[in-house]
Order: C-alpha cells, then sequence, then structure tokens
C-alpha cells in the first residue's frame, strides 16, 4: 500500500469510529440537532419583529442564511472536544501503539464531523421552510450553497483540532473555542444588516470571513432584494470566492500545524 492508500484507509477506519458514538452515545445527536432548531426559532419569533433586514427583504429569509454560517461555525467544535477527550483518556496513545498514519486520527476526526453537520444543516432546512425561509434559486444553486458551509465548517474543524491538542481537557476547549468563535458569529452580518454597524467596525464585518460565508449563501438560496444594494467592498462584492480563498488558507495552514502538534503532543 502506498502511504496515501494507507493514510487514506486508516481515516475512515477511525471515522466510523467516530461515527458509531452516534448509535451508542444518542444523547450526542439529540443536543447537536436541538441547538439549531432553537436558534431559528428564537431568532425567528423573538427578534425577528424588532430587526430590520431592509426593504424587500422577509427577515426570516435573510436570518437562515446567518444560522447556517453560524451552526456549522459551532459545530466545529466537535472537533477540538472529542481530540481532547481522546488525549485526556488516553485513547490516543492506544491509536499510536497501532501501525497507522498519524495523520488518519486528525482526518477520521475532522471528516466524521462533516456528518454532524450534514445532519444539523437537514434539520435547520426543515425548520426554516417551517417558518417561512424558502430556497428561490434552484436545485444546484442550493446544494452548492450547502456544499460551501460543509467545506468551511471543515476547515474551521482543522483549527479546533489544533486547538483541541493545545489544550489540557475538554472543559477548555469549550471555553478556548467559545471566546474565539462567539465575536465571529456575531459580530457579522448573520442576524442584522451590515448597515446596522457602526462605521469603525462595520470594515471588520465586510471583511470577517463569516459575513462572506452568509453573503454567498443568502445570494445561492436567491434570498436578497434588489432593493438592498451590496456593498461596494470586494469581499462582499465575491463572497463564493472570498469564503474559498479563507478556506484554502485555513487548510494550507492548520493541517500541517495540527499533525505537527498531534506528533508532539503524543510524545510527551
Amino acid at each position: 500500500m502506498t502511504t496515501l492508500t494507507k493514510t487514506f484507509n486508516d481515516s475512515v477506519v477511525i471515522a466510523q469510529r467516530n461515527l458509531i458514538k452516534i448509535k451508542r452515545v444518542p444523547e450526542i445527536l439529540v443536543f447537536v440537532l436541538i441547538s439549531p432548531i432553537m436558534f431559528v426559532l428564537l431568532f425567528a419569533f423573538v427578534f425577528g419583529g424588532a430587526i430590520d433586514a431592509g426593504p424587500g427583504l422577509n427577515y426570516r429569509e435573510f436570518l437562515i442564511g446567518g444560522i447556517f454560517a453560524q451552526t456549522v461555525v459551532f459545530g466545529a467544535t466537535f472537533t477540538g472536544a472529542g481530540i481532547a477527550e481522546d488525549m485526556q483518556k488516553g485513547i490516543i496513545d492506544r491509536f499510536r501503539s497501532l501501525p497507522m498514519s498519524s495523520s488518519a486520527v486528525l482526518w477520521g476526526r475532522t471528516v466524521s464531523d462533516v456528518v454532524y453537520n450534514v445532519l444539523s444543516l437537514i434539520i435547520m432546512a426543515l425548520t426554516g421552510l417551517l417558518v417561512g425561509w424558502r430556497m428561490r434559486e434552484g436545485v444546484v444553486d442550493a446544494l452548492a450553497a450547502f456544499a460551501l458551509l460543509l467545506l468551511f465548517a471543515f476547515a474551521i474543524s482543522w483549527v479546533m483540532a489544533w486547538v483541541g491538542l493545545m489544550v489540557p481537557s475538554v472543559e477548555v476547549i469549550n471555553n478556548a473555542s467559545f471566546i474565539v468563535i462567539m465575536p465571529l458569529t456575531f459580530v457579522s452580518n448573520a442576524f442584522v444588516p451590515l448597515e446596522s454597524f457602526p462605521t469603525g467596525l462595520r470594515t471588520f464585518v465586510e471583511w470577517n470571513p463569516v459575513s462572506a460565508l452568509t453573503q454567498a449563501v443568502r445570494e445561492l438560496f436567491g434570498n436578497t432584494s434588489a432593493m438592498v444594494p451590496t456593498p461596494d467592498v470586494w469581499s462582499m462584492q465575491h463572497p463564493v470566492l472570498y469564503t474559498l480563498i479563507w478556506v484554502a488558507l485555513i487548510l494550507v495552514v492548520f493541517v500541517p500545524l495540527s499533525v505537527r502538534q498531534y506528533r508532539l503532543a503524543s510524545s510527551r
């Protein structure tokens, strides 16, 4: 077997091991799926009447793209928590005793967590349809939007994998990820229009990758209005391309960093 084939096969085995936990610990899946439903209902019915998405825009349609983006980013914390738990329980040491690729644990973890995000997106889409959200640009564009969300989630999972290898426990990864992810998701156009931010903060929001992801999926779903012009900023004018650039940059930086940190952490 070539090194690449061996890594692929080992990663599949690790991914299967992680997915088996869904069957054996179904409570994990329940809470993963309840969270996005709560966010959709909370913002749609509690805050929806107080937030103006702009002329010609239904706030519930405006909202769903932001909820999608927020959920896949928050879902990436599963990767860090899972790795931190395996490190804490000594399971990583057992993996090291096996004749397997050293990067397979990380690839298997990040790929399996994409499945969690797929389930979350399905539940959110169904909930969104119930509260009035619609996909108006056709099946191909809708699938492209979901694919972009999953690709971004996969990239963020590698950031969380690196963090999970750096911290000593699951409790720390939850707090550390919250400090990073909360500003990225809430200081964005996920829940309120860009025009609502003050000038200085708006610059950060316009170049925030979560804002670009949100804008991209809104355009692909057809949840924008011709009466609300797109901001004259390159990141917002080309949100799909800007998001893909961030995905590529994150993977180029954090895949090697995570693999290196895994080897260092395992050698302690």
